[in-house]
């Protein structure tokens, strides 16, 4: 195994890389908003809407209705 054979092919790499990341740079847009087109990331809990907070209830009382029926 030659050593500065293969230093040198990772620094041939890295700088490739380097390029790479660059050119990827420049496309994306200065203030760092995401793409037109790109879908928005989902943060934190999803919020019910009434009827199905409705449905929820309905379905908890049930449940817990069986569950004092059965002790």
């Amino acid at each position: 195994m030659d050593l500065l054979k293969i230093i040198k092919d990772l620094h041939d790499e890295r700088d490739r890389i380097d390029r790479v990341i660059a050119s990827l740079d420049a496309l994306s847009d200065p203030s760092g908003a995401p793409p037109a087109g790109a879908a928005p990331k989902r943060r934190g809990r999803k919020h019910m809407g009434e009827a199905e907070r409705e449905q929820v209830a309905t379905r908890m009382k049930e449940y817990w209705r069986k569950k004092r029926d059965q002790s």
